[in-house]
């Protein structure tokens, strides 16, 4: 494994963020061609609207451009604005505006001709090798770097429209520039993001031949009918109403979900295939050693090892920052919460189309006691539990469904250990190529607000994993002490 940086050259990290002094260049309103989509409304399936209240997913990637901001915006500006809006004319629910009309009436994706999204271009003085690096740096050096989201508008009769992405390109001279896209999770879901931004990509490094694409057979456009989703349980009218009746309280639970601390830093962790099999093989003879009280052959995959030994790294550390004061009994008896989100394109209760636009996934928590985390077989437990929570999502997608909104939204507020997972390997970011190479970087921006923990593909090797962090200062140099011992312990009993 590659870590972010050692514990020695981290608790030397100073508290400096990379100057990051910009200049917005071009403020503009990006659409599909005029009168190249017919005015349309989508409406929202239960798989969106379990996410009306989730934070906006912000995705950012880093490339290499060693020219001057001026070639920039001469050679590579005019195409990648040209190629966006001929993908909105597909993936045109990005240019849309969410319409929340008041009660009874149900909420939806509405395009008119002429709807756009925000495209803001900037040149930043930033140090790109080192925002490119997996080394620790402060939180707020990507911030200036993300696109803001439109404020929502409120009509004359209360309905409100909510603008659905924004995009914002930043230029650092002689280095390279970053593509940042924010947009709200009741669109889509990570898989309809990057189907949105590889064709994109594909279009941009074509010049625009759309045509000769499509003839190929390079593109696969995005398939919109939501008619698709079952639902055979009524979802959508219960999640409907539990969202109406958070609307009509108060907006707690969503400032709880964006809490930030501003002494955080970030960094990366990246494990190879190599590492990986490592992982899964120590992992699965432990988990499926009667010895350990396991029942039956467990599926022991890449997901369920990372999450497990970043999972107990989390908890670990946590307790690290109480040495020295009292803990009590109830302490260590407190459950600790992994939350994931599992993808039901291939579901028998769903069997969706690889290229559906819109939401398909279902959202999973496994609980266990802390001291069964903090223990000798920590990660053992973790995976587990989490094995088993997968399991069960494949025999049954919407068991408890009924009720995850609201006691997700409970368990959030009795402020149990909560850690969040996002992204995956699958998404295969690092293949988004617009003609300038693989993205230097990809990573999840927001990072920094409950314990979120991000997943993305290897840019350099096929079958690894790479891993995103944010925590504070202190606690990142313990995570990173007892991810080393965690992983020279697998080492040695290997």
């Amino acid at each position: 494994m590659v870590l972010a940086e050692s514990a020695a050259s981290l608790s030397s990290f100073q508290n400096q963020s990379t100057s990051m002094a910009k200049d917005i260049i071009d403020d503009s309103q990006v659409s599909p061609p005029p009168h190249s989509v017919t005015p349309t409304i989508l409406p929202l399936t239960f798989l969106d609207l379990q996410w009306f209240f989730s934070r906006h997913a912000t995705r950012i990637f880093f490339y290499q451009f060693p020219h001057p901001t001026q070639h920039f915006l001469k050679t590579a500006l005019p195409i990648l604005k040209h190629s966006l809006s001929l993908t909105l004319q597909h993936f045109f629910p990005f240019a849309s505006n969410l319409i929340v009309p008041p009660q009874p009436r149900f909420p939806y994706i509405r395009y008119l001709d002429g709807d756009s999204l925000s495209f803001t271009v900037a040149e930043s003085v930033a140090d790109f090798t080192t925002l490119t690096s997996d080394s620790p740096q402060d939180v707020n050096d990507w911030q200036p770097l993300v696109p803001v989201l439109p404020s929502p508008r409120t009509m004359h009769d209360g309905t409100c429209e909510f603008p659905l992405m924004a995009i914002k390109v930043t230029v650092i001279p002689n280095s390279g520039f970053s593509i940042c896209v924010i947009f709200n999770h009741v669109a889509g879901d990570g898989r309809t993001l990057h189907h949105f931004m590889k064709f994109w990509a594909s279009v941009c490094k074509s010049k625009g031949d759309l045509a000769s694409l499509q003839a190929f057979g390079s593109l696969s456009l995005p398939f919109h009918d939501r008619d698709i989703v079952n639902d055979p349980k009524g979802l959508k009218l219960i999640y409907l109403q539990d969202m109406r009746n958070l609307m009509s309280q108060s907006t707690q639970f969503a400032g709880i979900l964006r809490r930030v601390s501003a002494d955080k830093v970030r960094a990366n962790l990246t494990f190879d295939r190599e590492q990986a099999e490592r992982m899964k093989r120590w992992v699965y003879l432990k988990c499926n050693n009667n010895s350990h009280g396991s029942s039956g052959t467990l599926h022991i995959s890449t997901f369920v090892v990372t999450c497990s030994l970043m999972w107990v790294c989390m908890i670990k550390s946590e307790l690290k920052e109480k040495e020295g004061s009292y803990v009590t009994e109830e302490y260590y008896d407190e459950p600790c919460n992994l939350a994931f989100s599992a993808d039901c394109h291939d579901h028998p209760q769903f069997l969706l189309p690889s290229n559906y636009f819109g939401n398909c996934l279902v959202p999973l928590v496994t609980s266990v006691k802390r001291s069964a985390l903090e223990g000798e077989n920590g990660v053992i437990v973790a995976a587990k539990a989490i094995e088993r929570m997968i399991r069960g999502f494949k025999i049954d997608a919407l068991s408890g469904a009924e009720t995850v909104m609201s006691d997700f939204r409970e368990l959030v507020k009795s402020g149990q250990s909560l850690v969040v997972i996002v992204g995956s390997p699958k998404l295969t970011a690092y293949n988004t190529d617009f003609g300038w190479g693989k993205p230097r970087k990809s990573e999840v921006v927001n990072l920094d607000s409950v314990g979120t923990i991000s997943l993305t593909d290897c840019r350099d090797t096929q079958g690894g994993v790479q891993v995103g962090i944010a925590l504070e200062r202190i606690r990142m140099t313990n995570f990173t002490n007892i991810m080393e011992q965690q992983l020279s312990n697998i080492a040695v009993r290997d």
